[in-house]
């Protein structure tokens, strides 16, 4: 697969924010929250073809809607022609505009776990909503492990899913390892007072960004950006200058919540046509551990569309860029009936 090239984005309506109410939202732990607030944003008309979009750990669901793939994928004539497709892209539990622990409940709202982010995307969808079937789900990182789950847990209610950045193996070696070390930088720092901070700790930007680079970017990216230390200078004192993530409890709370992800014993159980997309330089799903390939060949029919490595991918967020995949996509979704 050659690397694709940039094309502009095409246009797209703009979406229209709402939110719903769960009331009596029961989580894995047994802790009941009387109304669990989530947010969402839509595209298209409410009778197109119903697809579900879903965004990775660090974002919301505002995060999916710019030029890189909103504008690959959603324009006229495109895969997801919002013309033609009712585009859901909800806020995850504990992200964006839905309930989440800087509320004010701080360290005391109840832990998470991506069981209890999909079972409010469920319940939006199904009681909010009023949609019992979507033609895809597709999702990246942790939207790409949530699709998964998807696929083992409610395996009759879309036709495709189209996982990306993301294998449906257990969390484990490198990619936990440097999760856990995120979220303990930032819990042993005195300013964290256990959660129940006045002022951000100020480990925060610091220990994220440091997460980043170690997991994401791109190996030949990054050696083609920064191939002096002058230059690797420079452009780490550009990430330092630019603004880290909005709460400390936020972000541990929503990296934490993949602690316990694992679908592969559930493998079995999917019915929906899977077409996975990851990127060969991906630094928290390494290629070249064989996992995701024996995976893959336990669900009948399943494709696996692997970029290949380049000084134009971005390692773990490559998938974020829709060119490198967008006409795989088409193809995918005009073979399923």
């Amino acid at each position: 697969m050659a690397a694709a090239s940039p094309v502009p984005a095409a246009p797209y309506p703009e979406p229209s924010e709402a939110s719903w109410v769960a009331r009596d939202f029961r989580f894995h732990t047994g802790e009941v929250m009387p109304e669990l607030r989530l947010g969402y944003l839509t595209l298209g008309d409410p009778s197109g073809i119903p697809v579900l979009v879903l965004h990775g750990s660090a974002g919301s669901a505002r995060s999916m809607i710019s030029p890189g793939f909103a504008g690959q994928l959603f324009g006229p004539g495109q895969a997801l022609d919002a013309a033609k497709h009712h585009i859901i892209i909800p806020d995850a539990l504990g992200a964006g505009k839905s309930s989440k622990p800087s509320d004010g409940l701080k360290a005391r709202f109840p832990r998470f776990n991506y069981a209890d982010i999909l079972a409010a995307q469920h319940r939006l969808l199904t009681e909010g909503l009023g949609i019992g079937h979507v033609r895809l789900i597709i999702g990246n990182s942790m939207g790409g492990m949530l699709a998964w789950l998807w696929g083992v847990t409610h395996p009759d209610f879309m036709d495709a899913i189209v996982p990306m950045a993301a294998q449906p193996t257990a969390m484990s070696a490198r990619n936990w390892m440097l999760r856990r070390l995120l979220i303990e930088t930032i819990r042993r720092d005195p300013s964290y007072k256990d959660g129940d901070y006045t002022s951000q700790p100020a480990c925060l930007p610091l220990a994220f960004l440091f997460f980043n680079i170690a997991t994401n970017g791109g190996t030949r990216a990054l050696q083609q950006a920064a191939p002096t230390r002058a230059a690797a200078d420079a452009l780490l004192d550009q990430r330092l200058a630019q603004p880290g993530p909005s709460d400390a409890n936020d972000l541990i709370y929503m990296y934490e919540a993949s602690r316990d992800y694992d679908p592969e014993p559930l493998l079995g159980r999917i019915r929906a046509r899977v077409l996975a997309i990851n990127s060969a330089d991906d630094e928290r799903n390494p290629h070249e551990t064989g996992l995701m390939a024996a995976a893959m060949a336990r669900i009948p029919a399943a494709q696996l569309l692997l970029i290949p490595g380049s000084t134009e991918t971005a390692g773990h967020g490559t998938t974020g860029q829709a060119r490198f995949w967008r006409e795989e996509l088409a193809a995918f979704l005009k073979s399923i009936p």
